[in-house]
């Protein structure tokens, strides 16, 4: 009927067989011709970029991803599932320069664009196939046959398209700003990009001197993180508003902010002036150096509000070129614009001293050079958030530059009025982390002056014309002699020059630049149908998208260009649904990097525990957006706890079912004639159903798989183990078809309803159980219809019963434990204080379950608990001294549980001790409480029981006989005997074993299947036994 089920949990080589059947039989692209003309529902794949390995954390990314797309295909949705590819950018051109062995922009060019944009096209395939071997073994499933490419003209053209749109709304200017900018790399970033790379840095910080003109001795303190900046400075800044004052210490006048003064001069000082800031604008003072001639004035103080009293002096040094502040100030003040840092990051020649330094490095030279000159007042280590190239590590200077920007600011109430309708999990990314971003946002930095990128489509004339082109078409139609098969990248894309309307000049050349590659990813809801020019039907089927998810951060990279794109073209979100994902850590919560060598392999996991380990995992152990502590040890725990759990009852019923012969297309379930215990699993089943459905459709994955994990420990140690001697009854009676069908029924649908989260081991279940009977089944279990929650299945209070005797039976188990009572050993009397009454029939599932012969219901649990009390020494010592020890005897004598209550309505213990009246209060006592001899206790909630634990005779033998049957139904196991195969059990060597065994014979007979029983010794699988310390020797024969 059935294929044998092994037991062995090797998951992993099984997994390798789904794959080949799956591939075979095109499974996936049977599951999306299903779906056609059915209602859509859109993912959209965030594009990973195929020119860096794969690592675990895309293995989260892949499975969250992989999830819902699989649910709403069996819920009967068309959910289309287009792989993509980033293949633009800084990090394509840094591996080649490393393949190559050169190093920055000069070197490429002396290389040549044109070899070097050739390398960069083969580049970005480097690890694809590491990429797709990686999804498909972790059972992504997408459509990477076709995949949106961003290098691909058609994806190009329709970035031109936006880039257009967006010019067209006067939203794309060129600026000349100060921008974050690579100097290693030889190009600005924009504000995402520069969010992705701070790191906490230790800078030297000093605070210098600078001579006041026309006074001796006197100097401006200003304070800097950046002595690098320093050739540069032109003013300082104060705040006009605030307070400063000028202070003799020791030869020297000082001037800065009264509030920091204390802070910042070392010794004692004596304040000679007080000013407002407004009163020191326009004193002039020397320049620190003069490696530059300014044709402005400068060297005197200006006023500025963004001068805070937070650190440093009140004053501010200023250079224009590095900072935005700076340049805002600049302009206001008309000061002069000194720029002595080259596009490498390196001081120019006028700069003698530091002539070709990284100016990074010729921070302490620098330094060390205004201490010569006594124009330093202190130096100091500072530790602060610094940005840092997020792709090559470089410190980023902040740098004056020719940039082309979009106007973000200007659309800013959109960003936040889209940004309040997409369902963020967690919730407080929307206002916080992303709406915080979208609150301080600005303008878009587009521009990069790098070569393998989509080129910024902007053509200028001499006349000052400038024109953006937004097709092939358009190119074609203005440019000259434009190839039929133009490829628009760098440096083909620069031969074509266009003819200006506007004076008639036929030489309009385009500007160097290339953009921001994450302008490409936040393009892909249109861009990747070739929209507008063509899939126009397409695109507005699946955008926005329903679902989408990435790591968090991404809240500043493609989170944030999706929203911006389809604001600035569409004034609507790009996505309705987002999952935040959290970082992987190791096993101890630590990042993991090649340097602390925590690093752990995806294909060791993978190769060892297998596919639906990982993703169980990654499912079950936290919300998708907190942080994983990531080891095979937590894989393997995992799987064990649910995955060997859920095979281990399905192996249990292949293996009865094919003994004997049970095909469920001959019978249906009756709900009349199932007993309580199927009725039971039934209706967890639909409850769970419809738990589960609800959850993924609220993208609550870890809620649905934990509620799918207690289920099938319930199914197994419940349901099955309860049920089992009902497998084993002769023939087929109702009571065995039932428990078949029943069993039967909750696998099938059970392999439907976790078929997303563990596609593997449910299809495995799926094939075997529903494909071996019925040929006119869907293939697969990825091919069928999500299951349905039937009410008329769920019975509320029968469940609402079983959970009180599960909760019951747990009590009654943990007090067996605490008084190291074994199972078989039968006891007395389980007593219970319930909430709520219990049938009968309940009642007898826990007397069995327990081994009690009774359960009897309470109030009065206290009775069987014992209150003792000792004194708090740290407060009846101080009061009663020597007192204390005859206070703790007399202690021992008081009814503990009558001085609680005495406590509880606020009046005290009084002792008399040797004639002296002692009054403890609650605070005065601890209180231990503990069990009545023979007796254990236990609490949950609102339920506690109290078990007997003394022990009769009659017990006692019940107990052997309970022990013996273990022993010799594990002998006729270890001997390889089948469950239907009938013995003769032969026993010696203890007399009250023989005993116990003659006067319990039969009993024991029908439960090992033994057709006899006698003393003495046989050829046999024979073993030595220690039952409750008596030692016994059995022989087990078959028949």
């Amino acid at each position: 009927m059935y294929q044998k089920v092994s037991t062995s949990l090797d998951f992993a080589q099984r997994e390798q067989k789904i794959l080949e059947f799956w591939k075979q039989n095109r499974i996936f692209e049977k599951s999306m011709k299903l779906r056609e003309g059915c209602p859509t529902f859109t993912f959209y794949d965030g594009p990973p970029t195929a020119n860096g390995k794969p690592h675990i954390g895309h293995i989260l990314t892949r499975v969250i991803k992989d999830i819902i797309p699989r649910y709403w295909t069996m819920k009967g949705y068309n959910v289309l599932r287009k792989a993509g590819w980033d293949t633009h950018g800084l990090p394509v051109e840094l591996e080649v320069e490393k393949e190559l062995g050169i190093n920055g922009k000069p070197e490429i060019e002396k290389y040549g664009i044109e070899p070097f944009i050739h390398r960069c096209k083969q580049s970005v395939w480097k690890y694809k196939q590491e990429w797709e071997r990686m999804s498909e073994r972790v059972a992504y499933w997408a459509d990477m046959e076709n995949p949106y490419v961003t290098y691909y003209n058609e994806y190009i053209e329709s970035v031109w398209w936006a880039l257009k749109k967006i010019w067209e709304k006067g939203l794309l200017y060129k600026g000349h700003k100060v921008v974050p900018y690579c100097p290693r790399c030889g190009t600005s970033l924009s504000s995402h990009e520069v969010a992705q790379g701070y790191k906490e840095v230790k800078d030297p910080s000093i605070y210098v001197k600078f001579k006041v003109k026309g006074q001796d001795n006197t100097f401006l303190m200003a304070w800097t993180t950046t002595p690098w900046t320093l050739p540069s400075n032109v003013a300082l800044t104060v705040n006009g508003n605030e307070t400063y004052v000028k202070v003799r210490c020791g030869n020297e006048v000082y001037i800065l902010a009264e509030a920091l003064a204390p802070a910042v001069l070392k010794e004692e000082y004596e304040v000679l002036e007080r000013m407002k800031g407004t009163d020191l604008v326009g004193m002039e003072y020397e320049p620190l150096f003069n490696f530059a001639r300014v044709d402005k004035k400068a060297y005197y103080v200006v006023a500025d509000d963004f001068v805070t009293l937070s650190e440093g002096t009140g004053i501010v040094h200023t250079a224009p070129a590095f900072g935005e502040d700076d340049a805002k100030v600049g302009r206001q003040y008309d000061l002069p614009f000194i720029q002595l840092v080259d596009s490498e990051g390196k001081f120019v020649d006028a700069v003698e001293p530091w002539k070709g330094m990284f100016v990074k490095d010729a921070d302490p030279e620098i330094i060390a050079h205004l201490q010569q000159r006594n124009l330093v007042y202190a130096v100091m280590e500072h530790e602060h958030s610094y940005p840092f190239c997020w792709r090559c590590d470089t410190p980023l200077l902040y740098y004056a530059r020719d940039t082309w920007f979009i106007k973000m600011t200007a659309v800013r109430e959109q960003l936040l009025k889209n940004n309040r309708q997409i369902n963020w999990l967690p919730e407080h990314i929307r206002d916080g982390r992303f709406g915080n971003f979208l609150e301080n946002v600005v303008d878009w930095g587009l521009s990069r002056e790098r070569y393998w990128g989509t080129p910024l489509p902007i053509w200028e004339c001499e006349c000052g014309y400038r024109h953006v082109v937004g097709s092939i078409a358009e190119l074609k139609e203005m440019g000259q002699n434009v190839p039929d098969d133009i490829e628009l990248h760098k440096p083909y894309i620069d031969r074509v020059f266009l003819k200006c309307p506007v004076c008639g000049n036929d030489r309009m050349k385009r500007v160097p630049e290339v953009i921001d590659c994450w302008f490409d990813s936040g393009s892909m809801p249109f861009a990747q149908w070739h929209y507008p020019f063509e899939n126009q039907d397409m695109f507005n089927e699946n955008f926005p998208a329903d679902f989408i998810s990435e790591a968090i951060d991404q809240t500043r990279g493609w989170f944030y260009t999706l929203l911006a794109i389809s604001t600035l073209l569409f004034d609507q979100p790009a996505y309705k649904n987002v999952i935040v994902l959290g970082l992987v850590l190791d096993k101890d919560g630590q990042k993991m990097s090649k340097h602390k060598g925590n690093v752990v392999d995806p294909w060791e996991v993978l190769d060892g525990q297998g596919a639906d380990a990982v993703r169980w995992y990654f499912y079950i152990n936290s919300a998708p957006w907190l942080p994983s502590r990531f080891s095979a040890e937590a894989v393997s725990e995992a799987q064990r706890k649910f995955m060997g759990t859920l095979w281990n009852t399905y192996a249990f019923f292949v293996l009865y079912a094919n003994i004997d012969q049970f095909d469920p297309t001959k019978y249906t379930l009756e709900y009349d004639k199932l007993s309580v215990m199927d009725r039971w699993i039934l209706s967890r089943l639909h409850s769970l159903i419809a738990t589960v459905d609800r959850s993924l459709s609220n993208y609550r994955i870890t809620e649905g798989a934990r509620a799918i994990q207690d289920f099938v420990d319930d199914l197994s140690n419940w349901y099955v183990r309860r049920s089992r001697e009902r497998f084993w009854q002769k023939g087929m009676p109702q009571d065995k078809i039932n428990a078949y069908m029943t069993l039967y029924t909750v696998l099938v649908e059970l392999a439907k309803l976790a078929a997303p989260f563990v596609p593997f081991i449910t299809e495995e279940i799926y094939c075997n159980l529903v494909r071996s009977v019925r040929n006119d089944a869907p293939e697969s279990v990825h091919l069928c219809d999500y299951p349905k929650s039937d009410p008329q299945w769920i019975d509320k209070e029968l469940e609402e019963n079983m959970d009180l005797v599960l909760k019951l039976v747990g009590l009654g188990r943990a007090c067996r434990n605490a008084a190291n009572v074994k199972i078989r050993q039968p006891l007395k009397t389980l007593y219970a204080k319930l909430d709520s009454s219990l049938p009968e029939s309940f009642m007898e599932l826990v007397k069995d379950e327990l081994n009690v012969k009774e359960v009897v219901l309470t109030d009065d649990v206290d009775r069987f608990t014992v209150v003792t009390m000792k004194p708090q020494l740290k407060s009846v010592g101080p009061k009663y001294g020597k007192l204390v020890p005859k206070i703790s005897e007399a202690l021992k004598t008081v009814d503990g549980k009558m001085a609680l209550r005495e406590f509880e309505n606020g009046r005290p213990l009084v002792l008399n001790i040797d004639g002296a009246m002692v009054e403890l209060t609650r605070d005065d006592v601890l209180v231990q409480t503990g069990h009545m001899e023979g007796f254990v206790v236990e609490s949950e909630y609102n339920v506690t029981v109290a078990l007997d634990t003394n022990l009769t005779p009659e017990l006692i033998e019940e107990g052997f006989v309970r022990e013996i049957v273990s022993k010799v139904q594990n002998m006729r196991k270890e001997a390889g005997f089948e469950v239907t195969d009938r013995i003769a059990l032969y026993y010696r060597n203890n007399d009250r074993i023989a005993g116990i065994i003659e006067r319990n014979k039969k009993a024991i007979a029908e439960e090992v299947l033994a057709q006899e029983i006698l003393e003495g010794s046989a050829e046999g699988y024979t073993m030595e036994w220690n039952i409750n310390d008596e030692r016994v020797t059995f022989t087990v024969v078959k028949k």
